[in-house]
């Protein structure tokens, strides 16, 4: 199996897997990789090497056309809207080379992110007074998550459309998915369909089963200890 397959993987399965990420945070890459090279094909998706591995909370992937896909920006905000999939692309993009960690313990490193930051979209909607945070939904009908709104005005924070110099697949959380750079995977919400703009922290999916809501990448990659302003 590539990296640019799949197969689903629920919830249960997910939580099995910390303990092998574990494993993979208190050794380091070097022991993940040559694991890797080890085991057979099938054993992708466990957190070996320097690869994607692909979750999700519903038991299947879902799937929308580029031209089908719409992302709406509403809540506490004077204009609210909503993009196609077209009109996110024409906006002024940025482009971010950064590695992904999941909180699992694998990371893939220097991955390239095109896309649009999250504080333009903000500042086209008229975020009100008394807005504190942002609540993401995806087109998946369950997944969920949430950003302070001081976090989501963070130069690394994006909504993605291009990896790699390529369009999102869908595995990937295409045709759009939110990006945020310092924090584990799981607050990088994939298949976004809606951003909410609210007056408090709404913990998210992984959030409301005991997961840091807060979730700075932390030693474990070596990189982005202390997060700071950008």
């Amino acid at each position: 199996m590539s990296d640019n397959e799949s197969t689903p993987v629920g919830r249960r399965v997910f939580l099995g897997l910390l303990g092998a990420g574990a494993a993979g945070v208190l050794f380091g890459a070097r022991v993940q990789n040559v694991f890797a090279s080890l085991v057979p094909n099938w054993l992708s998706l466990l957190p070996l090497g320097d690869h994607f591995r692909f979750y999700t909370v519903t038991g299947g992937f879902p799937k929308r056309a580029a031209d089908e896909y719409s992302l709406s920006i509403g809540g506490l905000v004077r204009h609210p809207y909503t993009l196609s999939y077209a009109q996110l692309r024409a906006m002024p993009s940025t482009m971010l080379t950064r590695d992904f960690q999941c909180v699992t313990g694998w990371r893939v490193p220097n991955v390239h992110w095109t896309g649009v930051r999250l504080s333009h979209l903000l500042d086209k909607a008229g975020v009100q007074p008394g807005a504190q945070a942002l609540r993401f939904t995806s087109f998946d009908g369950l997944y969920t998550e949430s950003l302070s709104l001081e976090q989501a005005r963070r130069a690394d924070v994006m909504v993605a459309y291009d990896l790699d110099g390529k369009p999102l697949s869908s595995d990937h959380g295409g045709p759009a998915r939110l990006y945020v750079a310092p924090m584990y995977g799981y607050k990088s919400c994939k298949w976004l369909s809606g951003i909410e703009v609210v007056d408090h922290v709404i913990p998210g999916y992984w959030e409301n089963e005991g997961y840091d809501v807060d979730a700075w990448v932390g030693h474990s990659n070596g990189r982005d200890d202390a997060p700071t302003s950008s």
